[in-house]
């Protein structure tokens, strides 16, 4: 099954509600905007079309500001943080990633033993022990709660209505070489939904580091450092500072990435990669960018993330402008009014079927496959949050 495109200068481009798969093969057919003649009445009067082979090159500056109408897109967070109350469920959480934090501060001007999951993807001890501390909160507080780890996959019990994603720390490598741009990141998910959330940010640099801690739970707005933060009002890309990351491997999700950031380099003030999705994703909620975007995460990446930036008045979407959870691969966000614009601009390089299907692959060929994600696959939470997110 197909998904038809249309395009008009009043709305957003769309997606039909059909199932994810995402044909391509008659792409010839569609057309898309080559550039708009300026009217000082109308804004813009004329389109030139042309097929989608050419759409890469046509998203310029004028056609960007042009998208309004921004469209509702759904919440990611939970409606509740269920039997566990809102302060008590924050509390442990903060206490987890700020335990962790500690682990990682002790060893941040410290020489690092480091291995590696694959060619380049880096693991230091710190990782582990980082993890281990952040296990031992929550084992303490809520002994029946699952756990996924980075590091150490599926824990606990795959029938409680709580996952907790841990990435014990976010942006290895930056540490490793002791680049400012890494954190703890600690997210709990109540029936498959983000409910609150922590990210402790490492800045500074060498011989100078600090913290600042990122809180939200859901409905409760978002913290830094105990204030409330809001995402910023920019609303155009032209004026808006962007964001994104690279995974380590160099597939086609990576190579379309590539093209992204090149062609949202040409219509932005600039696009950075910092290298930590956590820290991308709280950068957006301060509004000292607008927009972040990533292929290949996994949910340790994104639980805690985008928690806080909907808290802070954002908007969270799958690349697609589909319905996200954490258990997609690919995420968008925003500070909510520029969402549909670098939606729409998203949508351009994407002209192989194959990149398009591998944005979507499960989450479950991870490299926990072959243990914590069967036990994962049962988790009774995964079923409870809706078809979008249903992984049976």
């Amino acid at each position: 099954m197909g998904r038809s495109l249309v395009f008009s200068t009043n709305i957003p481009l769309e997606f039909s509600q059909n199932p994810r798969s995402f044909s391509l093969l008659n792409h010839s057919k569609l057309c898309f905007p080559q550039r708009f003649i300026e009217n000082s009445q109308s804004g813009y009067k004329k389109i030139q079309l042309l097929n989608l082979k050419l759409a890469r090159n046509v998203c310029t500056k004028a056609a960007l500001s042009e998208i309004t109408n921004e469209r509702k897109y759904p919440k990611v967070g939970a409606p509740s943080t269920g039997p566990i109350s809102a302060n008590q469920l924050i509390q442990v959480v903060e206490t987890a990633a700020k335990t962790g934090a500690e682990v990682v501060m002790d060893a941040v001007n410290k020489p690092r033993n480091i291995t590696y999951k694959g060619l380049t993807d880096l693991v230091t001890d710190t990782d582990k022990m980082s993890e281990a501390a952040i296990l031992e909160v929550v084992r303490r507080n809520f002994g029946d709660h699952l756990i996924l780890g980075e590091e150490g996959g599926i824990i606990g019990d795959t029938l409680s209505d709580y996952l907790w994603c841990i990435d014990p720390l976010d942006g290895t490598t930056n540490f490793a070489h002791g680049y400012p741009s890494f954190a703890v990141s600690v997210g709990v998910l109540f029936r498959g939904n983000p409910a609150a959330a922590a990210v402790v940010e490492f800045v500074g640099g060498p011989m100078a580091w600090n913290t600042r801690t990122f809180t939200a739970i859901a409905g409760g707005g978002a913290f830094c450092n105990g204030q409330k933060i809001h995402a910023s009002q920019t609303n155009r890309v032209e004026q808006s500072l962007l964001v994104t990351g690279f995974g380590y491997e160099h597939d086609d999700p990576w190579a379309t990435n590539i093209e992204l950031f090149k062609e949202f380099t040409d219509v932005s003030r600039g696009v950075r990669r910092l290298g930590a999705a956590a820290v991308d994703m709280c950068h957006v909620a301060l509004g000292i960018v607008e927009a972040y975007w990533e292929y290949r995460l996994k949910p340790w990446d994104m639980a805690a993330g985008v928690l806080i930036v909907e808290e802070a008045g954002g908007t969270v979407s799958r690349m697609d402008g589909g319905k996200f959870c954490v258990f997609d691969r690919s995420v968008l966000v925003s500070n909510g009014v520029l969402h549909a614009k670098v939606r729409l601009h998203c949508l351009f390089p994407m002209t192989k079927l194959s990149i398009v299907l591998s944005l979507f692959s499960p989450f479950f060929e991870c490299r926990h496959e072959t243990n914590g994600m069967k036990i994962l696959t049962k988790w009774k939470g995964i079923r409870t949050f809706g078809e979008n997110c249903t992984r049976n």
